[in-house]
């Protein structure tokens, strides 16, 4: 088994598939040494072309493994398709991310109009679309979490509620065409000794990690508390947190935590076939 590569530190990055040009659902954490993880740029409010822009830099001058948590991916094995019945899509998720960027039109590498417009049919936008489970499929890691006894993953073609896990996943493919050929993103590139690398995270596995039950934190007492699971000393901090800070604080935590696993980077679901389709999410081992 190859050795995994090492990191100076860790980067979660919460991220936000809503419209507009600024996010207040963006938020950064990093983990570094035995250190607690803290935030970076706290009160920002990040765009999403910001982020970018910091990550590059970032990659260019630490050696950092930054997550993302949204799919990096849509299901692909399960159907043989990303989207069954349309003609000229990309069978390769790096085509598939120039796809999307080139079929959409938001602002701040939004992709809204990809669900909406572009290939509306495919995407559940509420009752009027018909029977919601019809339109809910998964990738194999998520099948994989599921069997775990992780919950109940998120389809990337689910485009209600809160959370907005489509349009998030939708609008981070065209930041994944970016970050492509400047960044390895795991595991549709190889890895290298001294570089930065780039993994997909889903904040609930982390969460489950530190033992929260998967709910979402606010106050600092709780963080540190699920953060000291996670062999953290406590992180200073006072005031109450966003849902979006505690994910970024702990997920940063967890990934770092992982790293020490020696299926990190070799989970036992991960086929050459999905490691160019479908990805797989850093955490499922």
């Amino acid at each position: 088994m190859a050795r995994a590569p090492k990191f100076e530190s860790c980067v979660a990055i919460d991220w936000s598939g809503a419209k507009g040009r600024r996010h207040k659902g963006i938020a950064i954490a990093e983990a570094r040494g035995d250190e607690a993880p803290r935030l970076v740029r706290p009160g920002h409010v990040w765009s999403r072309m910001e982020v970018l822009d910091w990550l590059l830099t970032r990659a260019a001058n630490e050696r950092t493994l930054f997550g993302f948590d949204f799919s990096f991916a849509p299901p692909f094995v399960e159907r043989g398709a990303y989207l069954p019945g349309e003609a000229a899509i990309p069978d390769r998720a790096k085509d598939f991310w120039a796809y999307v960027d080139e079929k959409s039109d938001d602002e701040d590498l939004g992709a809204a109009s990809f669900l909406e417009r572009v290939h509306r049919r495919h995407f559940y936008f509420g009752i009027a679309d018909g029977v919601k489970a019809d339109f809910i499929h998964h990738r194999r890691c998520e099948t994989a979490f599921n069997a775990g006894g992780g919950g109940k993953a998120s389809s990337v073609y689910d485009a209600i509620g809160a959370a907005q896990v489509a349009k998030a996943s939708f609008a981070g493919m065209r930041l994944l065409r970016r970050i492509h050929g400047h960044v390895p993103i795991w595991p549709f590139d190889a890895l290298f000794p001294g570089r930065s690398a780039v993994v997909e995270i889903y904040a609930r596995l982390f969460l489950k990690a530190a033992r929260t039950s998967g709910r979402k934190l606010r106050s600092a007492e709780a963080l540190d508390a699920a953060l000291a699971r996670l062999g953290c000393p406590p992180t200073g901090i006072t005031r109450w947190l966003t849902d979006h800070e505690t994910d970024a604080l702990i997920t940063a935590a967890g990934m770092r935590a992982h790293l020490a696993n020696p299926l990190a980077f070799a989970p036992a679901g991960l086929t050459p076939e999905l490691a160019e389709t479908e990805g797989w999410t850093f955490g499922i081992v």
